[in-house]
């Protein structure tokens, strides 16, 4: 869909559509071609805009508008959320998100390589390079359907994703990013490792977190969006703390003897982050006990690493070039 439309200059207001929604809902006994549409707001200057090229096409596409034989109706999904522009906003959010969820486009803006986990504001945020030039009438809609929020640090070239809506986003869009966040034939191969065993860890801990914390404190799932971060769940030492500083990274494993594999980013991650860095070591066998606590190494950069009671060995190697042959 993205595709299609990125052509268009303007997708519209939340004033333009609540104009547009609500006369066509005053006004059902009138058949409206696409034509009339267009011309109900010809010489009109809404929110500082004059042209609309897009808003139809994009309407139509996330079918709170639907054609038959070129007669615009409204769909009777949003007739009830017209009250007002804000309870317009929820749900038009609602469709676009509901069509964008399978869209190509959508992901290559929307993937874990883009996305992040801000710790002070704990909020998902996008990077503004995500969306490109080509992408820029799309950004400039979500921003005005409050979606998207400008970073509050103005330095920082980072867009947050509206906490209003990380529901709506967890539902439609979070289980495609989950799928595409890595290949399709390791998607395959991993599946019961990374579906099944890794989030059922990563879910059991943020559980565990919560209930440590008194259930005073929001946990973040990192990991439910971003492949990168380098841990998988931001908590907190104590209920009383103000911001995160308890970074989790969730290692699963099965059998008497505790183990675990250690990517490049994690490494380094532990070794930035030192006594804020966890790793949590969870025994699939006896998650589901009741009194069931995890192993909890803090700082294993230090921890870990260099203590002999651990045998660590080299699992992979890169080999590199480092001077071709004359």
């Amino acid at each position: 869909m993205l595709k299609e439309l990125r052509h268009y200059s303007n997708f519209g207001t939340p004033n333009y559509f609540f104009e547009l929604l609500t006369t066509l809902k005053s006004k059902q006994e009138v058949s409206y071609l696409r034509s009339d549409i267009e011309k109900l707001f010809y010489n009109k200057i809404i929110d500082g805009r004059g042209v609309f090229d897009g808003c139809l096409e994009l309407a139509l596409n996330i079918d709170i508008l639907q054609t038959s034989d070129n007669i615009v109706t409204l769909n009777e999904g949003i007739t009830n959320s017209l009250n007002s522009v804000n309870q317009m906003i929820d749900k038009f959010n609602e469709f676009l998100f509901l069509a964008l969820k399978n869209d190509d486009e959508f992901h290559n803006i929307f993937c874990s390589e883009h996305l992040s986990h801000d710790i002070i504001y704990k909020s998902l945020q996008i990077n503004n390079a995500a969306f490109g030039l080509k992408h820029s009438n799309f950004k400039q809609l979500l921003i005005d359907f409050r979606a998207i929020t400008n970073h509050p640090t103005p330095e920082i070239n980072y867009f947050i994703i509206n906490s209003r809506y990380k529901k709506l986003f967890d539902k439609t869009v979070l289980p495609e990013i989950k799928k595409r966040k890595i290949g399709i034939e390791e998607f395959r191969k991993s599946m019961e490792l990374q579906q099944i065993y890794g989030e059922e860890a990563e879910r059991f801990v943020v559980d565990f977190e919560s209930k440590r914390l008194n259930h005073k404190k929001e946990i973040d799932w990192v990991a439910e969006y971003i492949v990168n971060e380098g841990y998988d769940v931001a908590s907190y030492n104590n209920e009383n703390d103000n911001t995160p500083n308890r970074f989790i990274e969730v290692k699963s494993y099965d059998g008497d003897t505790p183990y675990f594999f250690w990517s490049r980013n994690e490494y380094l991650t532990a070794k930035r982050k030192q006594e804020e860095y966890w790793i949590y070591l969870v025994n699939r066998k006896e998650m589901n006990n009741k009194n069931y606590e995890p192993i909890m190494k803090q700082n294993p950069y230090e921890s870990i690493l260099k203590d002999d009671i651990w045998e660590k060995q080299v699992d992979k190697y890169k080999i590199e070039l480092l001077k071709a042959n004359a």
